[in-house]
């Protein structure tokens, strides 16, 4: 592992200038919020003054102004998050080591934080790198993003790139898409079991897997399209997730508003949005 170049092997780790913040926190329970945050700049010879300083500084940094002398046990989950960062923080690492920092935080919680944390690492210009099986969370804080595969890259990109060009049908179901056929590609069409699908201009060639993503599959009259039925809906928040079964072919997955959301065992007939359709490879 190299780190600006250097190799790290024989680097002490107190001389790295890497910070880790861990999955559950790790909080020293017989200190303090100030005496967690003060640790490291303690190790690393910093005053008594010099300690209340920084401790304050990172306090407000993270939204806990003041929280110097509360016990770690009166704090709920997300303020444990915000002191175990402010605290992996306090020695100024090159680089900051994130172990699923929001994987223990209730959605509603992860979904704020994860967009303070953005802002914060844009403020500190610090290099961080996370870990995390939440693609959803990665996409939202990385400017990089690396999909990995028994201990191999399977992908790296911006998040654009990934989400928009996935690698293989590995990274595509990893990103949650199963909207997925082997095809034959030619002449701007792909020949799939639900028929003959378009595809962008240049898209590679030959026998190839084909990623249909759920927003472009759009509903028609049954006449019109390739004739479906709705097996099943589900609500997602921000649209409606559709199970359709057609007439040839594997089932598929569409998106759509609650407003045009078909019930189950509606007929529908589906066309295909080129501008959605990825031939993989």
């Amino acid at each position: 592992v190299r780190l600006e170049g250097r190799d790290q092997a024989g680097v002490p780790a107190h001389r790295r200038g890497v910070g880790l913040m861990f999955q559950d926190h790790q909080l020293f329970p017989q200190r303090d919020v100030g005496g967690n945050i003060a640790f490291g700049p303690r190790m690393h010879g910093a005053t008594r003054e010099e300690q209340h300083a920084r401790v304050a500084e990172l306090l407000r940094l993270v939204g806990l102004p003041g929280a110097a002398g509360r016990a770690v046990s009166t704090l709920s989950g997300g303020e444990q998050q915000r002191v175990a960062l402010a605290r992996a923080l306090a020695p100024s690492p090159r680089l900051l080591m994130l172990d699923e920092p929001l994987g223990q935080l209730d959605r509603s919680l992860r979904e704020r934080l994860v967009v303070e944390l953005r802002e914060l690492f844009g403020a500190l210009g610090t290099t961080v790198l996370a870990v995390t099986h939440d693609q959803g969370e990665a996409f939202a804080l990385a400017d990089r993003v690396v999909v990995m595969r028994e201990g191999r890259i399977a992908q790296s990109g911006t998040p654009l790139e990934v989400w928009q060009r996935p690698a293989d049908a590995f990274v595509a179901r990893f990103l949650g898409f199963d909207n997925l056929v082997a095809a034959a590609v030619a002449d701007g069409v792909a020949d799939t079991p639900w028929g003959k699908l378009p595809v962008p201009p240049g898209a590679p060639h030959g026998e190839r897997e084909v990623l249909v993503r759920p927003t472009g599959v759009r509903l028609v009259e049954p006449d019109r399209g390739l004739a479906c039925t709705v097996a099943a809906r589900t609500f997602r928040g921000t649209h409606v997730s559709l199970a359709l079964d057609p007439a040839t072919g594997p089932r598929l997955e569409a998106a759509c508003t609650l407003r045009e959301a078909p019930a189950p065992g509606a007929e529908v007939g589906v066309a295909f949005d080129p501008d959605d359709v990825v031939v993989l490879g």
